[in-house]
């Protein structure tokens, strides 16, 4: 069936997938339509192809599958149409001037002889170009979304496929559907596979085996393993695809002899490896065998003289704390190495001993950067220590290349960092790739001191850098495990450290550590709306507004996924009122004054601070910010991120989402003043001793685990943790170097 008529009131708009709900004005009147545009045109004609459906809530809509954009005709028609602003580059007074020129033949000039745009005042070669891609892209998209239609794509997912490939779609999807799978988020290899079917591609063809085989190795990769085991991959990919182990076997010989795969053998085991993988590996092993044995400038003074003037402020800077003797331990080892890892949980004094450092160094004259794997935890290192500090990326100076698509490093090997010494916290955090990027800026010569809590969660991103030099016991490290801070009043503390150890708190009710028994997971939800409601706040002074709450969520699925509790937490904290403006994007509705979240590193994304003072780009994965203010008009809207401000529009909606519940994987790096932890039956996988420890260790003054208990225990007893597949422990022990 066809409707056609006039695009009116566009109602909503999801700028990635093209998912439109909008009001088509037609000969027999206005009616409700759905479905995806590539770019929906207010008063533009559009023939439609579909059938009318019921929607549960709106009633009777058309439901389209496919469109046609149909150009006006007349002086007036043509005029109304560009001056809608629906070509980039012509507004309603160029719109005027093209058609006071050109008549009705306008639409025929800009298609097929654009260069007589030139005669227009106002238009040169940068805007003529603009309105020939637009315009070619409106007349384009028609015919090349039926013809992936035609193939099994979905007008929303041939809208992505056009935005990449544009007039080439269906060529690069006819030569190898299966990089759908790689370049299109949210078509998996299953649905390219099905594609392939339907384009005639054999099940036992090499190029179908080996995109399964690429899949699987970044599938891997995306939940934290740098390599997999041969056995593994093969009989993975076999089962998926259904087809023999030996005709796998044969196509992953043929790409690792092509140089797109890599083989090794770690720890007496045959392992496959991307290739990024497989050489960021290795250049890492390497580096820090590079930095550990090269001469660092000679320290003169007697260390046992410089821990007691730091201690005893003789270096001009107060100071009342008196080093235990573990404490001395990592100073020295910090001195007398030029790499050195300090591994400890909380309260263990971690900071402490990066003052001491400071402090030390300073009266050296030996130059300091303090650096951090997100803006979070930099700016709590900043805090504690006095000192400048912030994220390895800004370290390194990162520049986001348009042209490559791809992250370049200012500092690198031609260009390294020039200080002496480099401390970088949180360093459980940092992946295989960005550890790979800092050593490779790192100078022979310079002292290098990682700390963190090696038993928290590894990095999102592959690898798992810190726990694997520790392992390797190439590098110097020293663990602490006495606690000082807040060791007599903190339940938080001394819990987190039973919780490590794989012991059931004691005190469970007091001393800012708390586990309310609730059954079911309605009555964790009902708990946790009371205590963001105002109960907190009303009860505890280290809880001065909901602002100061934190739900951290193993899941993003279910009740009490991070999703669905985002959506009632708004309701609770940041209720809709009347006459505030909202903003409705997808499933998402942000309100002024909402906590919000960046979901990923977007290293072009632009950023001010008040008044201009300062511009730069870069937001990243985990950064936490309230939205300052909406611009309805513009659909956009202001976050304040710390001292940042950045507008988001567009397709940067898609990099964002409410904060009120975050996973306990976004939240590393972060600590709040107060936590809340639902607890039930998660997915085996999310039951982990590590994770409940990680989200304990968030909360600095209160901490809330809200659920059942028996899962709870559930948890500290399972130790599994984040089982990965790395090769970076097994390459250090192997450089053969003293083991410290």
């Amino acid at each position: 069936m066809q409707q056609e008529g006039k695009l009116g009131k566009i109602i909503f708009n999801n700028s990635e997938n093209g998912y439109t709900v909008a009001i088509l004005d037609t000969e027999a009147g206005a009616i409700r339509i759905a479905g995806s545009f590539a770019e929906p045109k207010s008063g533009a004609a559009y023939r439609l192809e579909g059938r009318f459906t019921i929607h549960p809530k709106y009633g009777e809509q058309f439901s389209f599958t496919s469109y046609e954009e149909v150009m006006p005709e007349g002086e007036d028609a043509i005029f109304e149409f560009l001056a809608a602003g629906n070509i980039r580059g012509i507004g309603p007074k160029t719109a005027r001037l093209l058609v006071d020129t050109f008549g009705e033949e306008t639409l025929v000039v800009i298609e097929e002889e654009p260069e007589k745009l030139l005669r227009i005042s106002g238009i040169g070669p940068k805007s003529l170009a603009k309105i020939s891609e637009s315009f070619s892209e409106s007349r384009e998209f028609a015919s090349v979304s039926l013809e992936l239609r035609e193939i099994g794509i979905e007008m929303s997912e041939a809208v992505k496929v056009y935005k990449i490939y544009g007039s080439d779609s269906v060529g690069v999807v006819k030569d190898n559907p299966y990089i759908l799978a790689e370049d299109i988020r949210g078509i998996n290899f299953d649905k390219a596979d099905k594609i392939a079917a339907r384009l005639g591609i054999e099940p036992e063809s090499s190029v179908r085996i080996e995109s399964g085989i690429r899949f699987r190795l970044r599938a891997w990769a995306a939940s934290g393993s740098t390599l997999m085991p041969e056995d593994r991959l093969v009989e993975e990919v076999a089962a998926v695809l259904d087809v023999g182990i030996e005709r796998v076997r044969e196509s992953l010989r043929d790409m690792i002899f092509a140089g797109e795969l890599e083989e090794d053998n770690v720890d007496d085991r045959s392992v496959v490896y991307l290739y990024g993988y497989y050489h960021a590996e290795n250049r890492v092993a390497h580096a820090l065998k590079r930095i550990k044995g090269a001469l660092a400038k000679p320290i003169q003074a007697e260390f046992d003289h410089l821990i007691e003037g730091a201690e005893d402020a003789a270096f001009g800077t107060a100071s009342d704390v008196r080093l235990s003797e573990e404490q001395i331990s990592a100073v020295r080892a910090c001195l007398e190495n030029n790499v050195t890892i300090i591994t400890g949980g909380p309260g263990t004094g971690k900071t402490t001993i990066i003052n001491t450092l400071v402090r030390i160094f300073k009266f050296l004259d030996l130059s300091v950067a303090l650096a951090a794997p997100t803006g979070r935890a930099a700016k709590r290192m900043e805090e504690a220590t006095g000192e400048p500090a912030m994220t390895i990326h800004r370290l390194l100076e990162f520049v986001w290349s348009e042209d490559e698509e791809a992250l370049n490093f200012g500092r690198d090997d031609e260009n390294p960092l020039e200080q002496d010494v480099i401390i970088v916290d949180e360093a459980s955090m940092i992946d295989l790739m960005l550890m790979d990027g800092l050593l490779n800026a790192v100078k022979d010569g310079t002292r290098l001191v990682f700390t963190g809590d090696a038993d928290q969660l590894p990095s999102v991103g592959a690898g798992n850098v810190l726990r694997d030099m520790i392992a390797s016991e190439f590098i110097a490290t020293i663990r602490l495990r006495e606690i000082f801070r807040q060791s007599e009043d903190s339940g938080i503390i001394t819990n987190s450290h039973m919780i490590n150890s794989g012991e059931y708190p004691e005190n469970v009710s007091g001393n800012g550590f708390y586990i309310i028994r609730k059954e079911s997971e309605d009555a964790i939800v009902d708990a946790i709306k009371d205590y963001c409601g105002g109960r907190l706040e009303s009860a505890f002074a280290c809880v001065e507004s909901a602002a100061d709450i934190q739900v951290l969520t193993p899941t993003k699925r279910g009740v009490l996924g991070a999703p669905n509790l985002n959506a009632i937490l708004q309701d609770v904290i940041n209720p809709a009122e009347e006459g505030e403006i909202e903003l409705k994007v997808g499933a998402k509705t942000f309100r002024e004054g909402d906590k919000v979240m960046q979901l990923r590193n977007n290293y072009s994304a632009e950023w001010r601070t008040d008044y201009f003072k300062t511009e730069g780009e870069g937001i990243f994965n985990g950064d936490l910010g309230v939205v300052e203010s909406i611009n309805p008009s513009e659909k956009s809207m202001l976050v304040r991120m710390d001292d940042k401000l950045i507008t988001y529009a567009g397709d940067m909606f898609d990099e964002i989402d409410l904060a009120y519940a975050v996973t306990v994987h976004k939240s590393q790096g972060s600590e709040f003043p107060a936590v809340i932890i639902p607890a039930s039956a998660f997915p085996p996988m999310l039951m982990t001793r590590n994770l409940l420890y990680t989200a304990v260790t968030r909360g600095k003054r209160l901490v809330i685990i809200v659920g059942d208990p028996r899962r709870v225990a559930q948890m500290i007893n399972n130790n599994r943790g984040d089982e990965r597949y790395t090769g970076l422990a097994f390459r250090l022990r192997s450089l053969e170097c003293a083991i410290i």
